[in-house]
């Protein structure tokens, strides 16, 4: 592709990065997260993660896409010195961008199936076991959710990802507003208030502290050149430390206010919110089958979840093609027509695996859906940033000089000299020493 696509505006480049952060990461991983890991401490470690890990590797993809002008698939390559081996880490990028949509494809099928089931008034005999090991509602949804993202895609950047996802963040918004105002009326919005805000520092341990960096990396979808394809799209106009906290804050402000809707809700009905996956399902459902309007309530919600999952389903899709592209030199529409029928048979190993195609990679309640899960959140994003910190920030890689200047083109808040060594030793040794850790106390059997 000779001539890069660009984005139309930097509001249309700050809606689509904040709209690959925001989605099921937010709305529906983190509450159940934050539900199993104790509330409030779980919060606390994790908006630390945010900050002091999650932030300097965004910077780090917005320079490294923005200096080299083209997918992650080349973009070491491009940026490394001569001889440089860190080619290898574009092949990598791919794979973690094409396991993640391995489930979250089928994720968001869930979440269009339930909107689809309260829009039409058929929530009576609704629940999450049933959906699940359901083979021909798995597939058609998941069928329609990679069918009605790759035909956005081919339509072109501005055209068709960057309308769309702009669209759907401000509805996204508004919706999740109006929502939570609703649940802090219910009788027992003061304890779920105090579980969700008020941190009980004894319940923080090394589990939550590995769970909260692996949430605050995949929330964000860093470590696998989903942000570095971004930067590629933008030009220097703006610094990009400012653009990664412009990002960062919409992230996180959508998965509080997730959690305001979810456990006031949770308190006031007596539901517990420690059952994991199925938490944003079963628990919201219930809550929405016993309260008044509750049909509509449950339709407002399951649509501003459909938005929040698509426009990370449109970003992460938008990067498979974009290096698929690159790869191969295909057209905008056939590459979206062979990467969405690749996905979606790749996908069926999730969509499929509560049902017809049973697979226990780990513990005895495991299935596919947990085998790319830890591939992804567990190993290809901590992982993946853990190179991008070295290889930004080191002169066996691009080096910080190169790195620095790229970040602080534009105006904007700019990367300090101070900074270095958070990003060059704190960041990549607080990731390996988490990883470590993680792997080591992994729930393998």
């Amino acid at each position: 592709m000779q001539n890069r696509e660009k984005l139309g505006s930097r509001l249309g480049f700050i809606m689509l990065s904040a709209g690959c952060a925001i989605g099921c990461g937010n709305v529906w991983k983190f509450p159940w997260m934050c539900g199993q890991f104790g509330g409030g401490g779980f919060v606390v470690v994790y908006i630390l993660c945010l900050l002091l890990l999650g932030m300097p590797v965004m910077v780090m993809e917005f320079a490294a896409g923005r200096a080299a002008q083209t997918s992650p698939v080349h973009l070491f390559q491009k940026l490394e010195k001569p001889k440089g081996k860190w080619g290898f880490m574009g092949w990598v990028s791919l794979l973690g961008n094409i396991a993640l949509m391995a489930f979250y494809t089928v994720v968001t099928g869930w979440i269009l199936y339930y909107f689809y089931r309260f829009a039409t008034g058929q929530i009576n005999d609704l629940g999450f076991v049933p959906m699940i090991t359901n083979p021909q509602v798995n597939v058609i949804f998941l069928a329609v959710t990679v069918l009605l993202a790759f035909l956005i895609l081919s339509f072109g950047l501005q055209g068709g990802l960057e309308r769309v996802t702009k669209f759907m963040m401000v509805a996204l918004l508004v919706l999740m507003l109006v929502l939570a105002g609703h649940s802090l009326t219910l009788s027992g919005a003061k304890k779920g208030l105090s579980f969700y805000l008020v941190p009980d520092l004894k319940k923080i341990n090394g589990k939550v502290i590995v769970g909260a960096m692996n949430q605050a990396f995949f929330t964000l979808s860093i470590g696998m050149g989903s942000m570095a394809i971004f930067g590629s799209y933008i030009d220097k106009k703006q610094a990009l430390l400012g653009e990664a906290v412009n990002v960062i804050v919409l992230d996180t402000f959508v998965a509080l206010i997730a959690g305001l809707i979810m456990f006031p809700a949770c308190f006031s009905y007596g539901l517990e919110v420690t059952q994991g996956p199925s938490l944003l399902f079963d628990t919201m459902a219930t809550v929405f089958a016993n309260m008044a309007g509750g049909r509509w309530w449950g339709t407002l919600f399951f649509l501003f979840m459909v938005f929040a999952a698509m426009s990370t389903v449109l970003a992460v899709c938008e990067n498979i093609l974009a290096m698929v592209r690159e790869l191969t030199g295909w057209s905008r529409p056939k590459g979206s027509l062979i990467c969405g029928v690749g996905i979606f048979l790749l996908a069926l190993t999730t969509a499929l695996g509560y049902s017809a195609f049973h697979f226990q990679p780990f513990a005895e309640d495991s299935a596919w859906l947990d085998f790319w899960d830890f591939i992804v959140s567990t190993n290809i994003l901590p992982l993946g940033s853990l190179v991008f910190a070295l290889f930004c920030c080191n002169r066996f890689g691009w080096g910080w000089d190169n790195f620095i200047a790229e970040a602080n083109a534009g105006k904007g808040m700019k990367v300090k000299q101070w900074m270095k060594p958070l990003f060059q030793w704190i960041v990549p040794a607080a990731i390996l020493f988490i990883y470590i850790y993680g792997m080591a106390t992994f729930k393998w059997r």
